[in-house]
């Protein structure tokens, strides 16, 4: 099976030593996405609406550089600073996703990798050339 890296570029998270992807035969594993930009800096300090359409915006070119897109996202955990987004991220799961939903898990951490950060959202997703959805 084939396994290749996906790769951005500019590659933010490259100084944390991680991936932001990968592709396996026709899945993708995306790592968690938050309000970085593209000089590594985090945006929407203290605005979780401006940080959450980031992240988001983030998973979407991810998913892009590996070949799928949020339309094929089957699987997503979102952490989250406080659980008052929860509806929120309800009303945003309608903005990005469309039916039949990914399948989630929505936890509050105490702590992400900024004390600033107030959500990361991981992903799996099929391929958009392997993708037959059965809606």
């Amino acid at each position: 099976m084939k396994i290749s890296q996906i790769k951005i570029n500019p590659d933010p998270y490259q100084p944390f030593r991680l991936a932001q992807g990968y592709r396996v035969g026709d899945l993708l594993f995306i790592s968690g996405q938050t309000a970085i930009d593209d000089n590594g800096q985090l945006t929407g300090i203290g605005d979780f609406d401006t940080q959450a359409a980031k992240a988001f915006e983030n998973l979407e070119k991810v998913l892009k550089a590996g070949g799928s897109s949020l339309r094929n996202v089957v699987k997503v955990t979102i952490l989250l600073k406080s659980m008052a987004n929860f509806d929120k991220i309800v009303a945003l799961r309608g903005k990005y996703f469309t039916a039949p939903y990914p399948a989630d898990t929505i936890l509050e951490v105490s702590s992400l990798y900024s004390p600033d950060a107030l959500i990361e959202i991981e992903a799996v997703a099929v391929a958009d050339d392997a993708a037959e959805w059965n809606r």
